[in-house]
C-alpha cells in the first residue's frame, strides 16, 4: 500500500516508518521538525531505506498533497498532558481540528483508510474495574479531550469508500531513537540510571496501562493490513490486560532492573487519573496482533542501551528528549510562534 505517516520523525514514527517499508508498503512521511535536535542512538535498523519525507506542518497539508495514497497513519499531535494544559488553545487547534481536517482531504482525497493515534487517557478517572471500548469517557486535560473529539468527529465521516480506524494506545514505554524521557516508564528508568534513585512525589497507587513503543507499531501495522471489515470505524485499547500496573509498581520494577537503584514513595498528590484498561477486543478482532512486550522486558532495554552508549545526566536531561521543554525552548529562541509555526 501507499501510506502517509505523519509524525515520521517522532518517537513513534521514527521506528513505525522502517517496519512499514520491511514489510512491503511505500511510505511518504510528513514531520515539522520540532524534535529533530533529539538522537538517543543508532543501529542498523535506524531508518532502513528511509521514505520520501515532506517538512511540514499537518495544517498545510492539502486535498492534492493526499491524492493517490492508499492509506493515513496520522501520529503527528502535540503530545502529551502537561504540554496540552501549557497551551490548550493551541492545542485544540492542532490536535482536534488540525487532525479533523486532515481526515476531511484524505476523505476527498480518495484515501480509503485513515488510522488515527487515539489514547487511552481518554478514560480519564476510570468508571469501571477495566475500562472497555465502550466504557463511559472521562477525559481531564485538554489533550484528551482533543482524542474524544477526533473520534467523534472523523468516526461521522465513516463510509463505503472511508474506513477511520482509533488506536487508543496505553501509555507508551520502550527505546527509540527520537527517545522520549517525559513519559513514566522511560522517565524512571532514565532516572535510575543515571541518580541511582526514584523518588516518587506522589504514593503511586493510580492505576496506568502500558504498551510498548513496538507493540504500537505493530497495531498500526495489522490495522493496515487487516481486511476491511475487522478495522472500520472501530476502536481498539492497543496494549494487554496483563500490562496494567500502578505507578508505585512501574518504580518498583525499574528499581528491580537497574541495579543500585534506591526507591522511594511520596504522599497522595491528588491526581484523579487512575484507570485499569481490558484489551481482549484487539486480541480477538486484529488480526496478526500480539503484544510481544511487558514492564521488565522494556526496563531491561531501556538499561542495555544506556549501558552501551553511555548515556550521562546531561543526555537524558536535554530538552529534545522532553516534548514541553523542547517547545518552550523553540517559543524562547523565537524558532517558532505561539502557534506552533516555524518563524523562518
Amino acid at each position: 500500500m501507499k501510506v502517509f505517516v505523519t509524525g515520521v520523525e517522532g518517537y513513534i514514527g521514527v521506528l513505525l516508518a522502517p517496519m512499514l517499508v520491511e514489510r512491503g508498503h511505500e511510505v511518504v512521511g510528513l514531520d515539522t521538525g520540532f524534535y529533530r535536535d533529539g538522537w538517543l542512538y543508532s543501529d542498523r535498523r535506524s531508518f532502513p531505506g528511509f521514505p520520501r519525507f515532506i517538512n511540514g506542518d499537518l495544517r498545510d497539508i492539502s486535498e492534492d498533497d493526499l491524492r493517490g495514497f492508499d492509506a493515513v497513519i496520522h501520529l503527528a499531535e502535540l503530545s502529551n498532558d502537561p504540554l496540552g494544559q501549557n497551551n490548550p488553545e493551541t492545542t485544540f487547534k492542532i490536535n482536534h481540528i488540525g487532525s479533523v481536517e486532515l481526515a476531511k482531504n484524505a476523505k476527498n482525497a480518495g484515501v480509503g483508510r485513515f488510522i488515527y493515534t487515539s489514547s487511552c487517557s481518554v478514560y480519564g478517572a476510570g468508571s469501571e474495574d477495566f475500562v472497555t471500548e465502550n466504557s463511559l469517557l472521562s477525559p481531564q486535560t485538554a489533550y484528551a479531550h482533543c482524542k474524544v473529539n477526533v473520534e467523534k468527529d472523523v468516526g461521522e465521516m465513516a463510509g463505503d469508500d472511508f474506513s477511520p480506524t482509533f488506536l487508543r494506545n496505553a501509555t507508551a514505554y520502550g527505546a527509540s531513537p527520537r527517545m522520549r524521557f517525559d513519559i513514566v516508564l522511560n522517565n524512571l528508568s532514565g532516572l535510575a540510571w543515571t541518580t541511582k534513585r526514584i523518588a516518587m512525589t506522589s504514593d503511586g497507587t493510580p492505576w496506568r496501562p502500558l504498551v510498548h513503543v513496538l507493540d504500537i507499531c505493530e497495531a498500526l501495522a495489522c490495522s493496515l493490513e487487516s481486511p476491511r471489515e475487522n478495522i472500520h470505524n472501530e476502536i481498539f485499547n492497543v496494549g494487554h490486560s496483563q500490562d496494567n500496573y500502578q505507578v508505585k509498581e512501574i518504580a518498583q520494577i525499574v528499581g528491580e532492573t537497574f541495579p543500585g537503584c534506591e526507591v522511594s514513595m511520596g504522599e497522595n498528590a491528588g491526581d484523579n487519573r487512575s484507570y485499569r484498561v481490558a484489551f481482549d477486543k484487539i486480541h480477538n478482532q486484529l488480526p496478526g496482533f500480539k503484544c510481544r512486550w511487558d514492564a521488565r522486558k522494556g526496563a531491561n532495554q531501556l538499561r542495555e542501551i544506556f549501558e552501551r552508549i553511555d548515556m550521562g545526566a546531561e543526555t537524558f536531561d536535554f530538552r529534545a528528549f522532553t516534548r514541553l521543554k523542547q517547545l518552550e525552548y523553540l517559543i524562547r529562541t523565537c524558532q517558532i510562534d505561539d502557534e506552533f509555526y516555524w518563524r523562518y
